[in-house]
């Protein structure tokens, strides 16, 4: 899904946190969002998932506007990802359930993602008493149960184990390159980013300060650019 975004702003008490006047997010690629703290990728983020209604500004997805149809076929993980209190199984049927999938039509997409998360052994625990790692992949395992058009993203693989990581940045590049899955993700790691994404853009202070292919991030030569990548 391509998503498009102009003039979009962002206020909160008086304050304007984000303001980007043009960005364009091509369909089926892997697109980073990267940043320090603070500099409006999470509200960027959530205003793309339809979450936050922007101040102003306008975001089209194949160039239709975000009405309840198109805002379903995008699925979003925050950096905290919320478990229902239920198996981890049913946590990873859910989204199949309220799309009225029988519990035969469910169980091999189920089953094939707790065996590409490697997380069969915990089907039968209580989502609410995973680890870090755990709960990332299995709400990953969620978001990708019924094939999203558009993946986002929240710093998915933050503070999580190094298999963790590996399994999850795997499942990403998959979808991308078999089924054409967007993916927009944003991350603090630069090593990632290289790793997965095909385009990034930079923000700070809730301005776009790079969009581009990763050769030109790397080959950049704006100091803030410079000192996140230094720093990171």
């Amino acid at each position: 899904m391509q998503i498009a975004i102009e003039k979009l702003t962002k206020t909160y008490h008086g304050k304007t946190v984000l303001s980007l006047d043009s960005l364009r997010l091509e369909s089926g690629k892997i697109h980073g969002i990267l940043g320090p703290n603070g500099s409006g990728k999470t509200t960027l983020m959530k205003s793309v998932a339809g979450l936050l209604a922007p101040t102003s500004g306008v975001i089209t997805y194949n160039g239709l506007p975000g009405d309840e149809t198109v805002l379903k076929k995008l699925t979003y993980a925050s950096h905290t990802p919320y478990l229902f209190a239920m198996s981890v199984y049913d946590n990873i049927a859910y989204p199949l359930k309220i799309r009225k999938y029988g519990k035969a039509a469910a169980a091999p997409i189920v089953e094939g993602l707790l065996r590409e998360f490697k997380i069969e052994e915990i089907a039968k625990q209580n989502a609410k008493k995973l680890s870090g790692g755990e709960s990332q992949k299995t709400a990953l395992a969620r978001a990708l149960s019924f094939s999203p058009d558009t993946l986002l993203l929240d710093e998915p693989t933050a503070n999580i184990d190094p298999q963790s990581l590996k399994i999850i940045e795997a499942a990403l590049i998959k979808r991308n390159r078999e089924a054409g899955l967007t993916v927009i993700i944003i991350t603090h790691n630069p090593s990632q980013a290289y790793r997965i994404c095909d385009s990034l853009s930079f923000m700070d202070s809730g301005r776009l300060l790079f969009n581009g292919s990763v050769k030109a991030f790397k080959a950049s030569k704006n100091p803030v650019i410079r000192d996140f990548i230094t720093l990171n």
